[in-house]
């Protein structure tokens, strides 16, 4: 029997082990993306369309929903689920260059006015259901804890929110702002709060101190008395200048010019973006959304609440920013109107709409909102120009 000649087996394939995974990249993806979290800071430059008009810059910036981690951090700050379409990055800002005076509108600002109680005096809605569900709950022998509003906060996500307004050059800080400015924003009672304490003393105690140097002045050579003079004059100037810069918003009786905004004047930048928007688990809809306008010599803002519970009520809140480029003043008007389901549906079939068009115009803010009964409405403005 002849030996058989064996030849030696082949070398085993090198073993390849596979590059670790890392979250959020894409196998094959470029080395660049690799841990960049969307949106980068430059995926929020390009996505930010700016226009100049004077002294003045037109911000808007529209990016897909939010992903799981920013609305997690988001629910966290804020302390109560976010709506099930947030668009934590979009923006639309108007800001004043010379004084660095601007208004913001954000979802998360505006988040931030949702009532948080959870109290039933905090005015919460239930469904149209809830009624007869209750009802149902009671005959089975079921007792009346059942009957308590379960979700601890506004589920409607109702906010009064006019804006975040930012203003440089005081003491205290606001959301949203930094070291040395001041920040105004529609909380859930529909009034805006300043965060900022100011740091000016008494004027009592200084006139006091003022008059016990001028009689201590008295007896001395003039030129004393002279730069004494001087230098008070330099103090009421420089007060006076603080004061000037106070650039909040105050009451006013002047009204937005709607017949100005009523001429086919040419636009020169439009932009409309989603800030969040729930369909309230099929009973209706919540959507907040800021939209602008931008002529030769004017813009027009509108940043509107659109609510509808259905068979409960309808709500539709407005913040409008009027700004006229040549006075550099800004006028905020809001106005917060308000009706239960059935008068809105009674509205809309007065003006002789078949039932199936007031179908389509409760679903439609701009065809309901004229015939709601206003239920609040403040006007206030600021003059930028130094």
């Amino acid at each position: 029997m002849t030996a058989t000649s064996r030849q030696p087996a082949p070398p085993p394939p090198p073993h390849h082990t596979p590059p670790p995974m890392t979250a959020g990249v894409v196998p094959g993806a470029g080395a660049g993306a690799a841990g960049a979290a969307f949106p980068t800071e430059a995926d929020l430059a390009r996505a930010t369309r700016t226009h100049r008009q004077g002294p003045f810059a037109i911000a808007s910036r529209k990016l897909p929903i939010s992903k799981a981690g920013p609305i997690a951090a988001l629910e966290a700050d804020l302390g109560i689920p976010v709506p099930e379409m947030i668009f934590g990055d979009n923006l639309l800002a108007v800001s004043h260059a010379p004084s660095g005076w601007a208004i913001a509108f954000r979802a998360r600002d505006a988040l931030d006015g949702v009532d948080k109680t959870g109290l039933p005096e905090g005015g919460l809605l239930q469904v149209a259901h809830a009624r007869s569900w209750a009802a149902s709950r009671e005959r089975a022998g079921d007792t009346r804890d059942i009957m308590e509003v379960v979700r601890p906060f506004d589920w409607s996500y109702s906010t009064a929110y006019r804006g975040t307004v930012t203003v440089p050059g005081s003491s205290g800080t606001g959301t949203g702002t930094g070291t040395g400015t001041r920040s105004q924003h529609g909380p859930g009672d529909g009034t805006a709060t300043d965060t900022v304490t100011t740091t000016t003393g008494s004027g009592a105690q200084q006139q006091g101190e003022e008059r016990e140097e001028s009689k201590e002045e008295q007896g001395r050579p003039n030129h004393h008395q002279n730069q004494n003079h001087h230098q008070q004059e330099e103090d009421s100037s420089s007060s006076s200048s603080s004061s000037s810069r106070d650039l909040r918003f105050r009451p006013t009786t002047k009204a937005i010019p709607l017949e100005l905004l009523k001429r086919r004047d040419p636009i020169l930048f439009f932009d409309e973006v989603v800030l969040y928007e729930s369909e309230l688990d099929d009973n209706g809809v919540s959507v907040l959304s800021a939209k602008v306008r931008v002529h030769e010599r004017r813009l027009l803002l509108l940043c509107r609440l659109f609510l509808r519970v259905d068979g409960v009520v309808v709500r539709v809140r407005d913040a409008r920013v009027y700004v006229d480029f040549d006075a550099e003043e800004v006028t905020r008007e809001y106005t917060a109107r308000e009706a239960a389901f059935e008068d809105a549906r009674r509205a809309l079939l007065m003006t002789g709409l078949r039932p199936d068009e007031i179908t389509i115009a409760l679903r439609d803010a701009n065809k309901i909102a004229d015939l709601l009964p206003i239920v609040e409405q403040t006007l206030e403005s600021v003059t930028l120009k130094s």
